[in-house]
């Protein structure tokens, strides 16, 4: 991504999504988001894209072996879930009281 526009995205850590593609797709099961990287235009996403990692024996880690974990995916790749309507829904920004709030198009509903 340029340095020179930061972009801005619906998606916070915490929030409730669904995967809309991939091998991980699953639009009724919603799943948290771990961590949302802004440079890169991705996210991680609890339980979704497992990657194996064999590291080796440390100080930190004695014994060494192969760790699961999870890898990012791009933002384009998930959808906000809206708990009220049971469904992924898009979202719309507002202003209220000077601060920006998330609305659910579907249901009309603060995210």
């Amino acid at each position: 991504m340029k340095a020179r526009f930061k972009p801005k995205y619906n998606i916070r850590k915490g929030d409730n999504v669904v995967v809309i593609t991939g091998d991980d797709k699953d639009l009724s099961k919603p799943r948290t988001v771990k961590e949302v990287l802004v440079e890169k235009g991705k996210v991680i996403v609890e339980g979704v894209n497992i990657i194996t990692k064999h590291t080796k024996p440390s100080a930190q880690n004695t014994k060494g072996g192969i760790v699961k974990k999870e890898a990012p995916i791009s933002i384009s790749n998930v959808m906000l879930w809206d708990a009220k309507a049971k469904a992924p829904a898009k979202v719309k920004r507002e202003r209220e009281d000077g601060k920006t709030v998330r609305i659910s198009k579907k249901s009309g509903e603060r995210i």
